[in-house]
């Protein structure tokens, strides 16, 4: 069953102010992508972050390369970055976009104990890479898991979020 209303008028905050509609839903509550064509190609720059939880003697063995699939870190990155430049192959309804810079670091933390993933994506286009920032995080901190968790199951992948967004519309966002 089709819903209609939910595009049409925007629902009412408990502020009592309009809240905007959601852009990947057609008048008809079809999913549908958003036609960009007619935005300007502005600088956009989005910045994600998240963590990969584990014990100390993991983390002691990703630090001092010794663990039995290789550099873990090193492979992290690049999944991070390959998985940012495919994130409208993943994510249904995301744009293709010819993204400019794409960086992830990755930075042992001992506190934790784990491992903090940091991804920025850039691109001058139609619309933002907030996507590709997260998809980044996510694909490095499932690596971190994939690559140790021969030596334990336990690990925890946390705190997924956009830390910060220039460009665009909506102008700048900082969490």
């Amino acid at each position: 069953m089709a819903r209609k209303d939910v595009a049409r008028k925007p629902a009412k905050s408990k502020a009592g102010r309009a809240s905007p509609a959601l852009t990947h839903i057609g008048a008809s509550g079809e999913a549908r992508m958003v036609d960009v064509s007619d935005k300007a190609a502005t600088e956009r720059l989005a910045v994600a972050e998240g963590r990969v939880v584990m014990a100390k003697a993991t983390l002691d063995l990703i630090v001092s390369g010794n663990a039995k699939k290789g550099d873990v870190l090193g492979t992290a990155r690049i999944a991070g970055i390959m998985a940012a430049k495919r994130t409208s192959e993943l994510i249904p309804l995301c744009h293709p976009l010819a993204l400019s810079k794409v960086t992830v670091e990755i930075e042992p933390d001992a506190k934790l104990p784990g491992c903090v993933v940091r991804a920025s994506v850039k691109v001058t286009g139609p619309t933002g890479v907030e996507m590709e920032a997260l998809t980044a995080v996510s694909v490095a901190c499932l690596t971190i898991y994939d690559m140790i968790k021969a030596v334990e199951r336990g690990v925890r992948i946390e705190g997924i979020h956009l830390v910060e967004k220039l460009g665009g519309k909506s102008g700048y966002y900082r969490a």
